[in-house]
């Protein structure tokens, strides 16, 4: 990726600030602050503090005057960023929401082609893209076959592509496993360094970053609450931003305490399992596992080695490709012991799960009426279903949220939304693919805590995860997938 391209961008934000029209709040507000042409910015601030929102601002994809309320002004170059489109690149959070088209080889030339980079030099970018983020798969493959952490490395091999002058990057590195990190954060350094460009980058790993970066801004209260180097920054004030939620190094989150009880009976039983997206074509095999009452499971591995094909496999939603599937009786209750027959009403109470991606399963106008669906749809008294909701809304800090429109949410404050949805119809067993993606630490200790607690009161927890510090906070057994 040699072709040269425009100098770095600068960046102000005087005042600026956003709310969503259906929000009822603002998003963040009053941010003022410069970034110098070629700095490399770590962003931070707890859930919902305004992190991804700045960062559309950037990219100017925010919508115009219909879809809310702006205050102050945002610059790249001294332009409104609205006006500066083709300066920055954005790598959002939901890699299913940057899929464009059909094939891995279009989908990344896609921006280089918006840009009117000629032919002939456009496909060396796409195979240097492809190759510094480690997707290794064929430029004709079809990009719905991909995971989710490839789907994530296409986005920011598109990025790559395209060597814009400022790089925004909103937790580029949340699905991947620990190879795709590093991975991600060197392909991304080799590219300042080749082509000079502005980097701003929204990460909740801290540690992941700090060798690439030189400067920290926090975001907090609606504005920017501290700015500096990172030795400044997260060693002077860490106390204070650990108590804010922010991730740093060195002050751990807290941790529930151990299991009080050993494990009950398997509620699901895997003997030789073999699971599949699409007929014919096993993305993983030979798997034998339980799912105990009172105990946690974490499925861990690569990206592509078929965690979440797995986890929804056990969640009834897909049929195995060969092998069984077995539901105890204590679990079945009834219904059979074959889950994925099971009609979704009789899912509610007994498997409940939580998409990789959150949108895939909001379906209400605000958040209190998608904490109803489900038990509005097992017909609970109203008066148990507003229990219910109220103590959701209060335990994962959603309460100031109750009329907001759930797509107008953070990452992390959907990922608790589907969670919470997940737990209101009270499943005996619980399948959480990612459950701490976009959560800061205390958000993630809440969350933790409150698995633990369902664990504890005999429910069984699934956790497809690369978060190892819940499983390790969880007392999970640990189920390791192979690469597909």
């Amino acid at each position: 990726m040699s072709d040269a391209i425009p100098r770095p961008a600068a960046v102000e934000a005087a005042g600026w600030g956003w709310r969503h029209a259906s929000r009822h709040a603002w998003a963040i507000r009053d941010a003022s602050l410069r970034i110098e042409p070629g700095e490399r910015v770590l962003l931070l601030g707890a859930s919902g503090s305004g992190k991804s929102t700045l960062l559309h601002g950037l990219a100017g994809v925010l919508g115009g005057d219909e879809e809310g309320e702006q205050a102050g002004a945002l610059l790249i170059d001294g332009l409104p960023a609205a006006q500066a489109r083709g300066r920055a690149g954005l790598v959002l959070q939901d890699p299913d929401a940057q899929v464009i088209l059909a094939r891995v080889g279009d989908d990344v030339a896609f921006g280089c082609e918006n840009l009117g980079i000629p032919r002939e030099r456009i496909w060396p970018r796409v195979a240097a893209a492809l190759d510094a983020v480690g997707l290794d798969v064929p430029l004709d493959r079809p990009t719905k076959a991909l995971s989710g952490g490839q789907k994530q490395r296409l986005a920011l091999a598109g990025l790559l592509a395209m060597q814009p002058g400022l790089v925004l990057l909103d937790e580029p590195t949340a699905n991947l496993d620990p190879s795709g990190v590093a991975e991600v954060r060197d392909a991304v350094t080799r590219l300042l360094d080749a082509h000079p460009a502005t980097l701003v980058v929204v990460e909740h790993r801290v540690d992941v970053w700090l060798p690439v970066v030189s400067r920290v801004i926090v975001l907090g209260d609606g504005g920017v609450v501290a700015d500096g180097s990172p030795a400044d920054v997260l060693d002077r004030e860490g106390a204070g931003l650990a108590a804010r939620g922010v991730w740093v190094p060195g002050i751990p989150p807290a941790r529930p305490p151990a299991p009080r009880r050993p494990p009950g009976e398997s509620l699901l039983t895997a003997a030789d399992l073999a699971v599949q997206r699409v007929a014919g074509h096993p993305v993983a095999s030979g798997i034998d596992v339980g799912v105990r009452a009172g105990a946690a499971l974490a499925i861990t591995g690569p990206n592509g080695a078929g965690k979440s094909t797995l986890g929804l496999t056990l969640a009834g939603l897909l049929a195995p490709a060969s092998g069984s599937l077995t539901a105890a009786a204590a679990l079945a209750d009834g219904a059979g012991p074959t889950p994925i027959r099971w009609a979704s009403r009789q899912l509610l109470t007994r498997i409940g799960t939580v998409f990789q991606d959150p949108e895939h399963q909001l379906l209400a106008k605000t958040v209190k009426e998608e904490l109803e669906v489900g038990p509005r749809a097992l017909g609970l008294p109203e008066a148990e279903t507003a229990g219910r909701v109220d103590e959701l809304l209060e335990r994962l800090r959603l309460a100031p949220l109750a009329r907001a429109n759930p797509y107008t949410l953070s990452g992390g404050e959907k990922r608790r939304l589907t969670v919470a949805a997940a737990l209101a119809t009270a499943p005996r067993v619980l399948v959480l693919d990612e459950p701490t993606f976009g959560q800061d630490a205390r958000t993630w200790a809440e969350l933790v805590a409150l698995l633990a607690r369902l664990r504890d009161e005999g429910s069984a927890i699934v956790a497809i995860t690369h978060d190892l510090d819940v499983v390790e906070a969880l007392g999970a057994d640990r189920l390791e997938l192979g690469a597909a």
